[in-house]
């Protein structure tokens, strides 16, 4: 099976996961699995993002669990690219030619407004997000695709499926 990897990074209440939810839900059933690093790092290993956390080595795992068992493999996360450049330089070669970046390259107060639709909405607020804050993080892999707040949900889906289907 040629698996196809798929990164989807931002920061907070830029869209990633929903993007991300969405297009795992376009797929059958144990066809596309989908890493969380939320999921991974809060909810699983109850670890902050710090240098050295052991988020890096269980989303390699996951990755290289699901590489040969589903068509499709979504991270998606903040990853910030100090932390999560050389796993993602990695995966991106264990999949290669089939890794697809995305990045999440929207303003401050966009994310602001849109973390009001989320169900977060009351777990943090904007003095938070501004500290997380992470200015064009970007991977910088020549398959590195940047998605700016002119996107619309659908078109930003539309996007992603059409270069799976380029291959």
């Amino acid at each position: 099976m040629d698996s196809k990897l798929i990164i989807i990074r931002g920061n907070s209440g830029s869209g990633k996961t929903t993007t991300a939810q969405l297009l795992q839900k376009q797929f059958d059933y144990e066809q596309a699995m989908l890493i969380s690093q939320d999921t991974v790092r809060i909810d699983i290993l109850n670890a902050k993002d710090r240098p050295g956390n052991p988020t890096v080595d269980l989303v390699k795992l996951l990755a290289e669990f699901g590489k040969d068992k589903y068509q499709y493999v979504i991270i998606e996360g903040i990853f910030a690219s100090v932390r999560y450049k050389e796993l993602f330089d990695e995966l991106m070669d264990l999949f290669a030619p089939h890794a697809y970046v995305y990045y999440y390259e929207i303003p401050f107060e966009e994310t602001v407004i849109r973390h009001q639709t989320r169900d977060k909405v009351n777990d943090f607020g904007p003095d938070r997000m501004k500290k997380w804050w992470l200015e064009k993080d970007y991977l910088n892999t020549v398959n590195e695709t940047i998605i700016d707040e002119t996107f619309s949900q659908e078109e930003v889906l539309e996007l992603i499926l059409n270069d799976l289907t380029k291959d």
